[in-house]
């Protein structure tokens, strides 16, 4: 069974920077696709980007978030982690961190396609 903890989320001013990590345990961490989504109160949860497992490690980011938030993942750690700078009080949410074994070199958008799930992490923008 995987299992998935996020850290690194917290209150920080607009124009800030946090990085979120996920850690990654139960299977072979190298073989899944790997996401972050975020919640908002009162919102749906949205895709916010993504990483593939194999096909060199293509990712995928939301338009919200492109040029501002850099995934990446080390294989070595069982981690991938979410950069965040820039930050805009319309980024706070909880975070999530997702795990597929689908879609080999692919980056997976939808949430739907995920099967494994962290219980998220409070990311809070101020202004």
């Amino acid at each position: 069974q995987v299992q998935l903890v996020e850290s690194g989320g917290g209150l920080v001013q607009a124009g800030g920077s946090l990085r979120l990590s996920c850690a990654f345990y139960g299977r072979t961490f190298s073989s899944y696709a790997m996401g972050w989504f975020r919640q908002a109160p009162g919102k749906e949860r949205e895709f916010v980007v993504g990483i593939s497992w194999g096909g060199g490690g293509s990712t995928d980011y939301a338009d919200s978030v492109k040029g501002r938030f850099t995934i990446s993942r080390d294989n070595a750690k069982n981690t991938v982690y979410l950069q965040m700078n820039s930050l805009k009080p319309e980024d706070t949410a909880r975070y999530y961190c997702a795990a597929t074994p689908k879609h080999f070199g692919a980056v997976v958008t939808g949430a739907s396609e995920y099967a494994y799930w962290g219980q998220g992490t409070q990311v809070t923008v101020s202004s």
